[in-house]
């Protein structure tokens, strides 16, 4: 039989068979559907917002390029350079604080102030995309020039709802009062400004912003000069050339092709991290697809058994059923691609206030294609095992109902290719993914816990059948079937175990984020920071902080900001040794001076300067900065501080802890070198709840440039961030439960027949309904609480793992997530095998007994 004859018999053959339906094939087709659709809604939605990066960047930029100072404006050298490449848009960002006037004779309300990220724009802006009202209007510097005297100001809805603003209201920033002069609709660059936003938006026209009196010497402004370039310039090649005509300018310069970074990076990392989620789920499917080939395989034997009688070569019997398989895949992904196309249609409106950018929702057929190839490779994976035995099924099986049916291994031929499948897939996880470490340890770690739970579920058989039999008829009854040939318990530990672990991780390290965040919030947490505090104004504001009954332990500090430039001689960039910190040459960082060490310092390495220390600069650094250039004490690092490059001997190698919420700084200088440079200071103070108002209000009113953050409001903010995060997270690993309660529920509705006959023998020797139904409760209620306690312990430990070994932060343990798991874990199992059970009972027994 030649090759192209033999597989046009194949597809007939499987054509036909197919005919009958695919009843058996429901689970099978759920699955791949579930998990199908989980990755290519993921990879929809981040192509989305990837489209939409791409086509807006220009807006969402403010230009084809952006050049970015950090708190000083470009000299007029700089800025004259400029001028000359194209048109210039010049903006400065801070945080401030803003209040509404009281009414005359009345005290200033708390209520009626509030942090707010202040934006200033110049006549220009914005070059690309357009700055719209809720009440329509475009005409931007018209609205927020002077008049009378009195300049306009913009905020968005939610300062006005929290300060009770409408347009006409005034507003006090810093030492000046403006007039609202419309509410923000949509900001085409709010995305472009990168970092977590601790306030609402508020915005005014540079012309507006020295009257403020809060850009002082050292006030953390950032000057953004964005540039509209002439028609045809490669805005990418332009960057560089800012970059060597200026090399020491100490700005950063980025085009519209990568116009939001940290956007970018958070929401490719949050795409693969869903992606690795919902992969788990289409390889827990995977468990049904393999149970559902095996159920049809079984079924299959006399029709296998009489093709091999009229001649068919194994290599046929390969064939037909890979073409039904392949048929049926291609069923279950297509489905699984359309959920995934549609789901991202709701989720777009649920970004929309969540996101400071509009995602471009649509079909993407890579990125479903994507998906399809998850779906169609996991599906092979687990269907060729049992598709290679049933070449094994022997001719005599026809004629002999107890001849085995399926016997041995597959051929070596379909072992090979199922090595290079499971290969393929596990190759695919990483090179798809923008951590491609962390992808490579997923899959290490996915085939590890799918082998523990095999192990797992070998062993809860084997230790069932060495236990002592229980005197109790129902327990004994129990525990035999825990060990009986066909017994369920490798597969409710396989089905159950991948997708409780994945939601035991999730829910842990979100608890741990939480926790972090907000809910765990140290007891000697400061109550306020204090930022761009002026030299001038450091006395006066410890008196007035002071005079504030209850306010204590009030620390001040000088901050300066700085780039680390070069490590032992060389460029900064080049030394990085861990790519995982490669944040420290990203941007600059916070420097202060001081003579003695900080109290409670945990030193690493070296030890610190003498408090009346006044030789060559040192420098004392924190442990990451450390780890990133792999330095110690005894090596040279220059900085740029303000442009002025000082290079510093490492004397101290530091263990900082942030989770105190205290002022701590990665470096920190030897006296007598930034004395005289421009500075503001940093101060922390600590008061009862009670007595917060009262130092805000006296803060605000005395000095208007001083910016107040109150320590829980900031948490609050972030803490937000991650509970929408965390939803989306566990929505993807809830499909992951479904797929184990599907694969769980198919596995149970295969062993039906078993069960039934088993309770119709029982009912026959006497049991009643009650003892019947007390066994098989008791089966499966053991089978879930095995698996609840082994998925909780991995789930654990890849938890720790992820938190103390990715994200270095501290671990702590969360009992309560267990217990949940254990009862859902439980529940599951109970539920389905109640169902099935009484199905069971409610059979008669005549039939049954008539037909054995």
């Amino acid at each position: 039989m030649t090759s192209l004859t033999e597989l046009k018999l194949a597809a007939r053959l499987a054509r036909r068979e197919l005919r009958g339906g695919i009843r058996g094939f429901r689970i099978f087709l759920l699955c791949l559907a579930l998990g199908v659709g989980a990755i290519a809604a993921v990879q929809s939605v981040a192509g989305g917002i990837q489209r939409s990066l791409t086509q807006d960047g220009r807006a969402i930029l403010g230009g084809d390029a952006s050049v970015r100072v950090l708190y000083r404006e470009a000299t007029a050298e700089q800025r004259q350079w400029l001028e000359g490449q194209g048109t210039v848009a010049v903006t400065a960002d801070m945080r401030a604080m803003a209040r509404k006037p009281a009414p005359p004779g009345a005290e200033a309300d708390l209520g009626a102030s509030g942090l707010v990220e202040l934006k200033a724009v110049d006549g220009r802006y914005p070059l690309y995309g357009r700055l719209t009202l809720t009440d329509g209007g475009t005409d931007v510097q018209a609205r927020l020039a002077a008049r009378d005297g009195v300049y306009g100001a913009f905020v968005d809805d939610t300062l006005a709802a929290r300060l009770s603003l409408k347009t006409g209201d005034t507003l006090v920033i810093g030492d000046t009062t403006m007039q609202v002069r419309g509410i923000i609709d949509h900001e085409p660059d709010k995305a472009g400004s990168g970092g977590i936003a601790l306030g609402p938006r508020l915005m005014i026209s540079t012309d507006a912003l020295p009257t403020t009196g809060l850009v002082r010497p050292g006030s953390l402004v950032n000057w953004s000069y964005q540039l509209r370039l002439p028609e045809g310039t490669d805005a990418a090649a332009w960057a560089k050339t800012v970059e060597q005509t200026f090399p020491d300018a100490g700005w950063r310069v980025r085009d519209f092709h990568n116009a939001a970074p940290q956007l970018t990076r958070f929401i490719d990392r949050l795409a693969q991290f869903l992606t690795l989620v919902g992969l788990t789920a289409l390889l827990v499917g995977g468990v049904g697809v393999g149970n559902a080939v095996r159920s049809h395989m079984d079924a299959s034997v006399h029709s296998i058994a009489t093709l091999k009688c009229l001649g068919a070569p194994a290599r046929l019997i390969f064939q037909v059923y890979l073409m039904q398989i392949l048929a049926l895949a291609g069923l279950g992904i297509a489905a699984g691609l359309v959920l995934g196309a549609v789901l991202p249609l709701a989720a777009g409106r649920a970004l929309a206030g969540l996101l400071p950018i509009t995602a471009e929702i649509g079909v993407y057929p890579g990125r479903l294609a994507l998906a399809a190839l998850f779906g169609l490779t996991t599906a092979l994976v687990f269907s060729l095992w049992p598709l290679g035995q049933a070449q094994g099924v022997p001719a005599a099986r026809l004629f002999r109902e107890g001849s085995a049916g399926r016997r041995g291994r597959p051929p070596a031929l379909v072992l090979a290719a199922l090595a290079w499948l499971a290969a393929a897939l596990g190759s695919l996880a990483v090179l798809t993914s923008v951590d491609q470490k962390l992808a490579a340890f997923f899959v290490i770690g996915a085939a590890a816990t799918l082998l523990l739970f095999l192990g797992a579920g070998t062993g809860i058989t084997r230790l069932a059948r060495l236990l002592p039999r229980p005197r109790r008829p129902a327990l004994r009854l129990a525990l035999t079937n825990l060990h009986r040939p066909g017994n369920l318990s490798g597969m409710v530990v396989l089905s159950l175990g991948l997708g409780l672990t994945v939601l035991v991780a999730v829910a842990l390290i979100e608890g741990n984020f939480r926790r972090e965040v907000g809910e765990s919030l140290p007891a000697n947490a400061p109550s306020f920071f204090f930022v761009d505090i002026q030299p001038d104004q450091l006395d006066q504001f410890r008196q007035t902080v002071m005079a504030v009954p209850g306010a204590h332990d009030l620390e001040t500090t000088p901050s300066l900001r700085g780039t680390i430039v070069r490590v032992d001689g060389k460029p900064a960039q080049e030394q990085v040794h861990d790519p995982d910190k490669k944040w420290v040459v990203n941007g600059d960082r916070g420097v202060t001076y001081q003579a003695a060490a900080p109290a409670g310092d945990k030193v690493v390495a070296g030890a610190w300067w003498p408090a009346d220390y006044s030789g060559d600069p040192k420098l004392a650094i924190s442990k990451d900065v450390a780890q990133a250039f792999g330095i110690g004490p005894g090596a040279h690092m220059t900085l740029s501080v303000l442009g002025r490059e000082i290079e510093a001997e490492v004397a101290v190698v530091r263990d900082l802890d942030f989770t105190t919420l205290g002022i701590n700084f990665t470096l920190v200088m030897s006296p007598g070198v930034l004395e005289h440079a421009p500075q503001t200071h940093l101060a922390t103070v600590r008061a009862p709840a009670e007595a917060e108002a009262a130092i805000q209000r006296a803060v605000i009113q005395a000095f208007p440039n001083i910016t107040a953050i109150r320590v829980k409001e900031a948490l609050a903010t972030v803490s937000t961030i991650i509970v929408n995060i965390g939803m989306a997270v566990r929505v993807v690993a809830a499909v992951t439960l479904v797929a184990g309660t599907l694969v769980l529920a198919g596995a149970i509705a295969a062993g039906h027949r078993r069960r039934v006959y088993d309770a119709v023998v029982l009912k026959v020797l006497g049991a009643v309904r009650a003892t019947i139904l007390r066994t098989f409760l008791i089966e499966y209620g053991a089978l879930g609480l095995v698996t609840a306690v082994i998925s909780g312990a991995v789930g654990t430990l890849t938890a720790w793992a992820v938190l103390t070994k990715v994200m270095n932060m501290k671990w702590v343990f969360l009992p309560q997530t267990l217990v949940l798991t254990a009862l859902l874990s439980t529940a599951i199992t109970l539920a389905l095998g109640l169902v099935a059970t009484w199905r069971a009972l409610s059979q008669p027994a005549a039939p049954l007994l008539r037909e054995e």
